[in-house]
C-alpha cells in the first residue's frame, strides 16, 4: 500500500512538472470600437509565418459564419495576405480555427506546445501576423517577429492604427 502511494505521488509530480514545462504562445487582439455610420464587425485571420513568409500555422480565422443569404467565407478573399499565402487551399470551416467574427473589445487566444498547431511547430524564428479587414472600412495588417520556444518570457506589442488595436504577444518557456 505504501509503495501504491508512492508511486501515485511520483506520477502526479511528474505529471505536474511536464504541464509546467509546456510552451505557451498567448495573442491578444484588441477590436478597436469604431464611430462610423456603417459598422460591421472586421473578418480577421491570425497566423504564424517562417522566415521565408509561408504559413507555418493558422491559429484564428474570423469571419462571418451564417449571414442568411450568403456563405461568409464569400469574403474571406479580402484578408489579402492571408488568403494568397495559407487560406485559399483550405477547406472551411478549420477545425479548431475558425470563428465567427468578434465584438470590439480585447479577444485573448492561448495555445501550447503540447497540442493543436504549435504541437508541430519546430524550433526557429517566426512571425505572428494579424490581418484584418472590414466591409465599408479598411485594412491592416501587423506582425511581430518572435522565437519558439522563449528562453524565457517575453511579451511584445505593436499598435494597429484603424482596423485593430493593440496587438500583444506573450511567449513563456
Amino acid at each position: 500500500m505504501k509503495r501504491l502511494m508512492i508511486r501515485s505521488l511520483l506520477l502526479s509530480a511528474a505529471l505536474s512538472a511536464s504541464a509546467a514545462s509546456a510552451a505557451e504562445l498567448s495573442v491578444s487582439v484588441q477590436v478597436p470600437a469604431l464611430k462610423v455610420a456603417e459598422y460591421h464587425k472586421p473578418y480577421v485571420a491570425i497566423w504564424v509565418e517562417k522566415s521565408d513568409q509561408s504559413v507555418a500555422a493558422n491559429l484564428a480565422i474570423w469571419y462571418q459564419t451564417r449571414d442568411g443569404k450568403e456563405p461568409g467565407t464569400k469574403w474571406l478573399p479580402e484578408l489579402r495576405q492571408w488568403w494568397r499565402r495559407s487560406g485559399r487551399d483550405l477547406s472551411l470551416p478549420v477545425d479548431g480555427v475558425s470563428g465567427a467574427t468578434r465584438s470590439a473589445g480585447v479577444q485573448t487566444l492561448r495555445f501550447d506546445d503540447r497540442k493543436g498547431v504549435l504541437a508541430k511547430l519546430p524550433p526557429g524564428d517566426y512571425t505572428l501576423v494579424v490581418e484584418a479587414v472590414r466591409e465599408v472600412g479598411g485594412r491592416e495588417l501587423l506582425k511581430i517577429p518572435f522565437t519558439w520556444p522563449a528562453k524565457m518570457p517575453v511579451q511584445t506589442a505593436v499598435q494597429g492604427e484603424h482596423e485593430l488595436g493593440t496587438i500583444t504577444l506573450d511567449l513563456k518557456p
